[in-house]
């Protein structure tokens, strides 16, 4: 797997798709998406203001999934953000959400991050499973229960 800066005009209807797709697996629905064209300008905005943080996962030329990762200023310090995890349905349970992790993970270190942050649907299990065997720790519920917040800590920062 390698991974490729995201090129909204390049990359933008598979993108769109994969977004759509978490919110389906994470959700029940996609009714949540928005709109895609304003998904379209932060993807395209987040490029710029975070390289490398915003990349697609290529498999033999073929987008198989996609990361998002910002920094954020939360009580006077940066942390690590991730948007988004995403891979394919036919790659999920493989072992490469691993990979997709580690780069993650390398990104943040990167840039000096101690610790990141995301949130996932508290009804998504195999989501759950994957950040607690990574180390991540729940912070507690968000948004009326329907999301849990959690943490991890970069790995070679002290």
């Amino acid at each position: 797997m390698r991974f490729e800066p995201i090129d909204v005009i390049q990359h933008r209807t598979f993108i769109i798709a994969f977004r759509r797709d978490s919110f389906i697996v994470s959700f029940g629905s996609d009714q949540d998406f928005g709109n895609e064209e304003e998904y379209i300008e932060w993807v395209s905005e987040k490029s710029k203001q975070f390289p490398g943080g915003l990349v697609v996962a290529m498999e033999n030329e073929i987008p198989i999934g996609q990361l998002e990762l910002t920094i954020k200023e939360v009580n006077d310090r940066k942390i690590g953000y991730v948007h988004l995890y995403y891979l394919v349905p036919e790659k999920r349970g493989i072992g490469l959400g691993k990979e997709l992790h580690e780069y993650a993970l390398r990104f943040f270190e990167n840039n000096g991050i101690k610790e990141y942050q995301l949130l996932v649907s508290s009804t998504n299990r195999s989501a759950l499973r994957f950040y607690h065997n990574n180390g991540m720790q729940e912070m507690g519920l968000e948004q009326d229960g329907k999301v849990i917040r959690m943490k991890g800590t970069v790995r070679g920062i002290p």
